[in-house]
């Protein structure tokens, strides 16, 4: 369990009510923005508190790694300085009992502030403005928590519980399933097979298994027991072709289906498979993927080696 600080002044209460952090991927320039970087690395069951106006009125658990998704629609004015492609975090929030004002008792805080993107800036105790996502240590994450009281505890102790569910993310996809049923620009038949693509279904499925014959990391060729998984997410493909284009998916086992769609595994151009060191090796092995050495699950057709650029920088969980 790690535990990470999110400024989130003008972006609150829309955060808070979607359940959700998210921050666009790149600055305006397209140079890299070490708060921004750090939503990739979250996990599930990791603890984040929430910021803003001076106070931390809520705290929450992770419950999915950080999935590319737009930047969301509910923002309004207030987000549009920012890039609109994004990463969104879902967060189980949780209200403290009583807002805790950080600035009160920072001779407390500061032996244990970040030496490098502190949230808070250790003479004052005010917050530090364009840092949005800070890593906390765990002494000072501990400070918070004992300044909650007995329910810092409990609330710690419901983290172990935390399970590993699409939350907001999944939202967006409902969000974007509805703005295309609604889409009068598009015939019924390729509204349909649009919308089944999100689930692996229909004409996408079938587009797939013109390409792909069995998992590639079980070699499991018995199509019930296989899903067709995209490569590209459908929620971040830019068109309705790169959703049904069968280049842009692969036949996985379930299990498998789940490690590449989380991003704790990916492949290489050359077919090698990728294990993110963000999960147990062994875990891994479990769950029937070889890890030493990873195996290599033959090659990839041009189309499927542009998408899955796109898996390991956008969904694949580098290490820290």
């Amino acid at each position: 369990m790690s535990f990470w600080w999110v400024n989130h002044k003008q972006t609150y209460r829309h955060e808070v009510d979607g359940r959700y952090i998210w921050s666009p991927k790149t600055k305006r320039d397209g140079s890299r923005n070490v708060s921004y970087d750090n939503l990739r690395r979250v996990l599930p069951g990791d603890v984040v508190f929430s910021y803003a106006d001076g106070e931390i009125r809520q705290a929450g658990f992770v419950t999915r790694p950080a999935a590319s998704c737009p930047r969301p629609s509910e923002f309004g004015s207030a987000g549009m300085r920012w890039e609109q492609d994004g990463w969104m975090v879902p967060v189980d929030w949780h209200p403290v009992p009583q807002p805790l004002r950080p600035k009160a008792f920072i001779e407390e805080l500061r032996p244990y502030l970040p030496e490098k993107y502190s949230p808070l800036i250790a003479s004052t105790g005010d917050g530090v403005q364009h840092l949005y996502l800070a890593a906390l240590p765990d002494t000072m994450a501990q400070v918070l928590l004992n300044r909650l009281g007995t329910w810092g505890s409990e609330f710690l102790l419901q983290g172990h519980g935390t399970g590993d569910d699409d939350g907001a993310v999944r939202e967006v996809d409902d969000a974007l399933e509805e703005a295309l049923r609604r889409d009068a620009n598009l015939d019924e038949t390729t509204r349909r097979a649009v919308v089944e693509a999100r689930r692996g279904q229909g004409r996408f499925r079938l587009n797939v298994e013109a390409v792909e014959q069995a998992c590639r990391v079980t070699r499991v060729s018995d199509r019930r027991l296989l899903r067709a998984s995209h490569i590209k997410p459908w929620r971040a493909c830019v068109s309705n072709a790169e959703r049904l284009d069968g280049h842009n998916g692969l036949l996985l086992s379930p299990n498998i289906d789940h490690l590449f769609d989380r991003g704790y595994i990916s492949f290489r151009a050359d077919g090698q498979i990728l294990i993110s060191p963000q999960i147990d090796a062994q875990e891994i092995a479990r769950l029937g993927v070889a890890v030493e050495p990873p195996p290599n699950v033959g090659a990839f057709s041009p189309g499927q080696m542009t998408y899955l650029t796109f898996h390991r920088t956008n969904v694949f969980l580098h290490g820290n």
